[in-house]
């Protein structure tokens, strides 16, 4: 007597799922902080940021949509992330300075294009929450980060302002990257427990 094996399909490792939910999820999220980066470096100019450091008022706002960006480019692809990146720069020009607004939108598309090279294939290759994943988020937030504060300091005060005030930024955009890796960590674990209570049960 023989008996048939079903095959339960298993998703390909590595390859980040479509979802449409979580990706509008990070897609207003990213446009929000965007936003506020924005508007909060029009109206405040330069904070502390530790270390004896400086950077503007948006850089937290500017590291956390760094990171929201990845979440989306996994759940809405390149075209998705690309759409709200432009989104995110037209809402900038209604409430910040067009200069910031400017200097912003050419930022995050010049760094999302280098985000594309770096963690695009990086993350073909982890999970959320294991350490390929993280490899794939320090490594594109750090080429992000570069790229996206050369850029804007650039354009929107001037090249003088890039070797004074770089260091800031890069401190400012970290916290925002430990903070997101941290969350998505504890989202990972508890995705796992659920999973093994639903196999229990």
């Amino acid at each position: 007597m023989s008996t048939s094996r079903t095959k339960v399909p298993t998703a390909r490792p590595g390859r980040p799922e479509r979802r449409p939910i979580a990706g509008a999820a990070a897609a207003a999220a990213f446009v929000a902080t965007t936003v506020v980066a924005n508007y909060l470096t029009t109206r405040l100019g330069f904070v502390p940021v530790g270390f004896g450091l400086s950077a503007t008022a948006g850089t937290f706002a500017a590291g956390a949509a760094l990171a929201l960006r990845d979440v989306t480019q996994d759940s809405l692809g390149r075209r998705g992330v690309l759409a709200v990146v432009v989104a995110g720069a037209g809402l900038s020009f209604l409430l910040a300075d067009p200069f910031i607004a400017l200097a912003s939108a050419a930022a995050f598309l010049l760094s999302e294009l280098a985000d594309f090279a770096v963690y695009t294939p990086l993350r073909r290759r982890s999970r959320l929450g294991d350490r390929r994943w993280a490899a794939a988020v320090i490594a594109s937030n750090v080429v992000g980060a570069v790229v996206d504060t050369v850029v804007f300091l650039t354009v929107a005060f001037g090249a003088a302002a890039v070797l004074p005030a770089t260091p800031g930024q890069l401190v400012g955009k970290a916290w925002a990257t430990v903070a997101f890796l941290a969350v998505g960590w504890a989202v990972s674990r508890a995705v796992l427990r659920e999973s093994v209570h639903a196999e229990r049960a």
